[in-house]
C-alpha cells in the first residue's frame, strides 16, 4: 500500500511539475464557471417570471440549475479527460524511463493503481473547485444536498472510467498526442453510443441505453442511487486497470 501511495503522490506531482495540471485545472473552472453564470442567471430569470408574471410554481433550485449544470461537467470532461491521461505511460516510453519502471521493485498492479489515483485525485481536485460555487448556492439560498452530493459521485465515477480508459489506450503508444486523439474517439463513441441504439431495433436500443456512460449519470444527477449504475462504473473502472494490466505485462516481455 505504501508503494501505491508513493506512485500516487509522485503521479499527482508530475501534473504540477509541466502546465498540464494548471491548464487543466484553469480551464475547468473557467468553463464550468460560465456554465454556473448562465444556468443561474437563468433560474433568476424562470424565478421572477414566475414570482411576478404568473408564469407557473416556483423553480426548484436543483432541477433548474444544479442538474443541467451537472450534465454540462461531463461534456467538459468528454473534451479535456484525456489531458489527464495521454502521457501516464506514453511519457513514460518516449522518454525511455518505462525500462527502470518495468525493474523497479514494485508489482505492475501497484504502478497502475498508483497511476490511477494519481490522476483520479486531479479531477477530484477539479470538482472540489466547482463546489466552491456549489457552497455560494446554500449561502443564499436552500438547495436539497442529497441530489448535489449523489451528482458529484457520479461525476467523480464517471471520471474514474474515462481515467481508466486513458490508461490503458496510454499504455499501447509512446505519443501523448495519439494517447489523446484515441482516447477522445473512445470517450465520444461511449457518449453516443445510446444514439446509434435509438435508431435500431428494441433490443439493441436497451443494450446500448446500458452501455452509454453519459445514460448512466443520469439518475445521479436527479439524486437516485442505483446499484446498478454504481456497479457499472466499478465494473467499467476495473476492466480498464484489468486491460493496462496486460497491456503493460506484454511491454515487460517485449523489453
Amino acid at each position: 500500500m505504501r508503494n501505491v501511495i508513493a506512485i500516487a503522490h509522485k503521479e499527482l506531482r508530475s501534473y504540477f511539475a509541466s502546465p498540464i495540471g494548471y491548464i487543466f485545472l484553469g480551464f475547468f473552472a473557467l468553463i464550468y464557471g460560465y456554465f454556473y453564470v448562465t444556468m443561474l442567471d437563468y433560474f433568476v430569470r424562470m424565478g421572477m417570471q414566475a414570482q411576478f408574471g404568473g408564469g407557473g410554481p416556483a423553480q426548484n433550485v436543483n432541477q433548474t440549475m444544479i442538474r443541467p449544470l451537472l450534465q454540462n461537467v461531463t461534456i467538459v470532461l468528454l473534451f479535456f479527460g484525456p489531458m489527464i491521461t495521454m502521457r501516464s505511460y506514453a511519457e513514460e516510453k518516449r522518454s525511455g524511463t518505462i525500462e527502470l519502471l518495468l525493474t523497479s521493485p514494485v508489482t505492475d498492479t501497484e504502478v497502475i493503481i498508483g497511476k490511477f489515483i494519481g490522476a483520479w485525485a486531479l479531477w477530484a481536485i477539479a470538482l472540489l473547485i466547482s463546489m466552491v460555487h456549489i457552497g455560494l448556492l446554500f449561502a443564499y439560498g436552500r438547495p436539497e444536498w442529497k441530489p448535489i452530493l449523489t451528482g458529484y459521485l457520479g461525476l467523480f465515477l464517471m471520471g474514474g472510467c474515462f481515467i481508466s480508459a486513458g490508461l490503458f489506450i496510454s499504455s499501447l503508444t509512446n505519443n501523448q498526442i495519439v494517447a489523446g486523439v484515441i482516447t477522445f474517439a473512445v470517450f465520444l463513441f461511449l457518449w453516443i453510443i445510446n444514439w446509434i441504439g435509438s435508431f435500431s431495433g428494441p433490443t439493441v436500443d436497451q443494450v446500448t441505453q446500458y452501455l452509454s456512460i453519459v445514460q448512466q449519470f443520469d439518475d445521479f444527477a436527479k439524486g437516485v442511487l442505483d446499484t446498478s449504475h454504481l456497479i457499472y462504473y466499478v465494473s467499467f473502472i476495473a476492466l480498464g486497470l484489468f486491460l493496462t494490466a496486460k497491456s503493460v505485462d506484454s511491454e515487460r516481455w517485449r523489453a
